[in-house]
This record gives C-alpha cells, sequence and structure tokens, in this order.
C-alpha cells in the first residue's frame, strides 16, 4: 500500500527519541530487575513520564497532554521497551487504552474531567474487557450494569486488568443487554474509592513483572449514569476501535522487545571470543544476527504504516493486526535467538537476555492473541 509516508524522521521525533532513550538509561535501566524480582509497580517513575508529557502523548493540548501524533508515540514505547517491556507495557495500556477511550468516545465534560488528570500521570488508567471466562470470546462476559434511577449498579469481576489495583480510574465494559450481543454492551468510567469497587488477585507472572496484573471486582458498584461513555450498547464497538489503535502501541512494545534484544546479541557477539576470534565471526552466530536484523527492520515498517494510516483517521484494523502479529512474534524470535547466542550466559538473571525472553511471549497473547490477529487479518483480506 502506497501511504505516502516518510522513511526520514521528522525534528521533534529525534528529539523526543533521545529524551526517552536518555531516562529510560537514568532512571529505569538501573532498577529493572530489582523491580522484576518483586513484581514492584513503580508508580514514581509514571509521574515523572508524567511530568515529561508521555503520559498523555496523543492527548490534545487543550487537555493537558502533549498532542504528539502515533508515530512520536510509536517511538516513546519502542525507547521504554528496548530497557524495559514492563514499563513500555503499563505506558501503553495508559495512553491507548483508558486514556485513549475516553479521548475517542468521552464527552467533550467527560473529557475535561479526566483527560487533564491521565495525561499528566495525576491518575493511572486502567481499561477492563477481559474476564475469567471470556478472554476472546468477550461479547459474554458476565459483568453487568443495571441502570436504577440516576445510577448504574454493577456487578461481576474483570480479569488480566493492567494497574487493576494501582490505577485510579478504570473504563469497564459490561453487559448491560443480551448475552453474546455485540449491542449488549457498554463502557462506563469507574474511578478508584467509588464503594464496592475492589481490586482481587495480583498475577504472578513470567514475565512483564513490574506491570501491574491484577483482578478487578464490583459488588453493587453504584455508579452515576453520566458516567456511560457515548451511548449504551456502544461499548463492544468502541473496545475494538480501541484495540486497532492499542495494536500500535503492542506492536511497538514488541519491536522495543526485539530491539533491546537484538542490540544486547550483537554486542555480546562481539566482545566474546571463542577459538581466539570474536564468536560474531561464525557464520552460525552471524546469520542468527542477520535473521533478526531483516526482521526488526520488516516489523518496523509494518508499524510504521499502521501509525501514518492511523494519523490520516483512515481504515487500519488490517495494518494495525499485521504490525501486531508479526512484530510480537519477532519479538519473541530475537529474544530466543538472543539467548542462544549468550549461551549459558543468556540463562542467567546477570545478563539482560533472559528478561526480554520473558517479556516477549506476552506480547503474542495480550491485546489479542497471534490467533486472533490472523482471524481480523483474513476477515479483512477476505471481504
Amino acid at each position: 500500500m502506497n501511504t505516502g509516508f516518510s522513511f526520514r524522521l521528522a525534528e521533534n521525533q529525534e528529539i523526543i527519541k533521545q529524551m526517552v532513550s536518555d531516562f529510560a538509561e537514568k532512571h529505569i535501566r538501573p532498577n529493572v530487575m530489582e523491580w522484576d524480582e518483586v513484581q514492584h509497580f513503580p508508580i514514581e517513575i509514571f509521574k515523572q513520564l508524567g511530568d515529561l508529557g508521555l503520559m498523555g502523548v496523543l492527548v490534545p493540548e487543550i487537555y493537558g497532554g502533549s498532542g504528539f501524533g502515533y508515530q512520536e508515540y510509536v517511538d516513546v514505547i519502542v525507547e521504554v521497551s528496548k530497557v524495559c517491556g514492563s514499563i513500555g507495557l503499563s505506558l501503553a495500556a495508559h495512553n491507548s487504552l483508558c486514556t485513549g477511550h475516553i479521548l475517542a468516545f468521552g464527552s467533550e465534560e467527560q473529557k475535561m474531567k479526566w483527560l487533564p488528570k491521565l495525561a499528566t500521570a495525576e491518575w493511572i488508567g486502567a481499561w477492563g474487557l477481559t474476564e475469567a471466562n471470556t478472554g476472546s470470546d468477550a461479547l459474554r462476559m458476565r459483568t453487568t450494569a443495571v441502570l436504577e434511577g440516576d445510577e448504574y449498579v454493577i456487578n461481576g469481576a474483570k480479569n488480566w486488568i493492567t494497574h487493576g489495583k494501582s490505577g485510579d480510574v478504570a473504563v469497564v465494559m459490561v453487559r448491560t443487554g443480551e448475552a453474546g450481543s455485540a449491542k449488549g454492551i457498554s463502557a462506563i468510567v469507574v474511578e478508584r474509592g467509588t464503594p464496592g469497587f475492589s481490586a482481587g488477585k495480583k498475577e504472578n507472572k513470567l514475565g512483564m513483572r513490574a506491570s501491574e496484573t491484577t483482578e478487578m471486582i464490583f459488588d453493587n458498584c453504584r455508579v452515576p449514569k453520566e458516567n456511560l461513555l457515548g451511548v449504551e450498547g456502544e461499548g463492544f464497538k468502541q473496545a475494538m476501535k480501541v484495540l486497532d489503535g492499542g495494536r500500535i502501541s503492542i506492536a511497538a512494545l514488541s519491536l522495543g522487545i526485539a530491539k533491546g534484544a537484538y542490540l544486547a546479541a550483537v554486542g555480546y557477539a562481539k566482545e566474546r571470543h571463542q577459538f581466539g576470534v570474536p564468536i560474531s565471526s561464525f557464520q552460525g552466530i552471524s546469520f542468527k544476527l542477520a535473521d533478526m536484523a531483516t526482521e526488526i527492520e520488516a516489523a518496523e515498517l509494518l508499524i510504521r504504516q499502521a501509525a501514518d494510516l492511523k494519523n490520516r483517521h483512515l481504515p487500519m484494523t488490517k495494518e494495525s493486526a499485521m504490525a501486531k502479529y508479526y512484530a510480537s512474534e519477532v519479538a519473541v524470535r530475537c529474544a530466543t535467538e538472543a539467548v542462544q547466542i549468550f549461551g549459558g550466559y543468556g540463562y542467567t538473571k546477570d545478563f539482560p537476555v533472559e528478561k526480554f525472553y520473558r517479556d516477549s511471549k506476552l506480547c503474542t497473547i495480550g491485546e489479542g492473541t497471534s490467533e486472533i490477529q490472523k482471524i481480523v487479518i483474513a476477515r479483512e483480506i477476505l471481504k
């Protein structure tokens, strides 16, 4: 597809990339393994990212955000994820899902109420779609919202929610109509501290351990009806559009992890000597690096294409699904090969590639599995 996209980074992109890279090296890298070991969600880091305008990258300045586009957003996620996938994941979830949903479908009053706090990281955002029994089958969610007077009464639980405990506000998809109906789902904003809204189990995860993942529980939780985003019954349609943009962010997260693993592998292959020469001189190693470099560049082109279409408000369901599917699988392959290049050292926590290896797998699962992406792509090309 000829999108008309320029391959040269704009000056502001170069400045943003350098700023984010410098921040990640100074404030994130020294703490990566400590946070990972104890599953610490470093809220203080996100407050600092908020001061830099990175918690509202896509939010217009009128609402307290930076007012940038998706190309800059991709750069932000990639640079952070090259250092720590967990921080990249939380940054993406806050920007694309919670904040992005309110930005896309909130009324002017709702935007003015919530976006300034989210864009500055005064508040951390969460987004609730998945439930224990409804992962990919979201239409059969069991969390319900019943309108009683001027309030919705919410009952049920959400699983695998990023910032489900620490988030100050959540956009929650609830069933307001028949189960299985695309018109039976609505989106409601719920603020932390609302009676009946609590956090449940925190997941003990393989990777992305510094990104908080918990249950959200609703027990006769009463929310003002003016917290409904859009109109009743449009929540599922809204969620699918939000996920279109969210796939670009997870693709960028994947790209960052792949680049981080690749750069570590290149550096190690040049420094590590066997039989009197750097292991990079062995064809078995150099070919791995060649494959990694090629797949990373291909993934970035898919991501940049999707971001360009998103910026121009053009259809990009297929392109974002392709970018997410391919980039996430590339992240896994690159991280796996990086561990192989490091050999026994790659299997220890003294070197960064074992964490890239653990973090990468989530990219093929979160915000739609690779299998779901192929379903989306197939539907689009067979229309």
